[in-house]
């Protein structure tokens, strides 16, 4: 499979830090993978995520998303790639359906195609009976299911997921997880972070582990953990590159 992300000496450093948030990283991620990327707080997970996604600016370094250079063709950029933040973005005051359609309006979708795939979509995460209900009636793993909705209408070469399953209950984490597997299958590249690490063993094909802005390493899940004396799962792998030390307020 050929690389559909391309980063290359990537670095971040924000007005009046310190340090770099994002330190000469580089890194492939192929087609078709499940790729983690892994790391305490502050360890630059967002602010990669955040240049991939055209919302900030690389201090130094570049990269390519389906070999379109973000500084000359950020526009089409968006056009192929789906963002589901961690944060709901939503409105609370407006249904699930009428949100979607809005949603799905700002990619271009429009007509019975759009109406169609909001329907198919809702079904499908078990939200169908609820469309017309307002989201601030909802519950956590509820509007977690229509974020993540929101992200994929457009159907996306690339999805980019910041913690999609953090304060849902096992029901919705099992039907999300679920669901992007089956997107996963049909053709769409998934960039993954949590700090659910037994969910990231599972569900990545292939992690990076991030800390204090830097790639400490990455490989299969299998490979890492074989990789790490001692280790008997990822999270075991996780405490030996990143250590013990509380990582509150960095």
């Amino acid at each position: 499979m050929k690389p559909i992300i391309k980063i290359e000496s990537l670095s971040k450093k924000y007005k009046d830090a310190d340090q770099y948030s994002l330190n000469d990283v580089s890194l492939e991620i192929n087609e078709g993978q499940i790729f983690g990327l892994l790391g305490p707080n502050g360890a630059g997970k967002t602010t990669l995520i955040s240049m991939l996604c055209g919302l900030i600016k690389p201090t130094s370094g570049h990269f390519t998303i389906d070999d379109l250079n973000y500084t000359h063709h950020s526009s089409k950029i968006k056009k192929i790639i789906g963002v589901v933040p961690q944060e709901y973005a939503l409105y609370p005051t407006l249904t699930a359906r009428e949100n979607l359609h809005y949603f799905g309006s700002m990619y271009g979708l429009k007509g019975s195609y759009l109406k169609d795939k909001v329907i198919e979509t809702l079904d499908l995460l078990g939200l169908l009976k609820f469309a017309d209900k307002r989201i601030e009636t909802f519950s956590g793993g509820m509007k977690r299911r229509v974020n993540l909705i929101a992200g994929i209408l457009h159907n996306p070469k690339v999805l980019f997921l910041d913690e999609p399953t953090v304060g849902v209950d096992v029901q919705s984490k099992n039907a999300i997880i679920d669901y992007l597997k089956v997107l996963n299958q049909n053709g769409t590249t998934i960039i993954y972070t949590s700090h659910h690490l037994a969910e990231a063993e599972d569900f990545c094909t292939h992690i990076a582990i991030l800390d204090r802005g830097r790639i400490f390493a990455q490989g299969t899940p299998s490979s890492l953990i074989a990789s790490t004396e001692k280790a008997q799962n990822l999270e075991e792998v996780f405490i030996s590159l990143t250590g013990k030390d509380f990582r509150d307020g960095q």
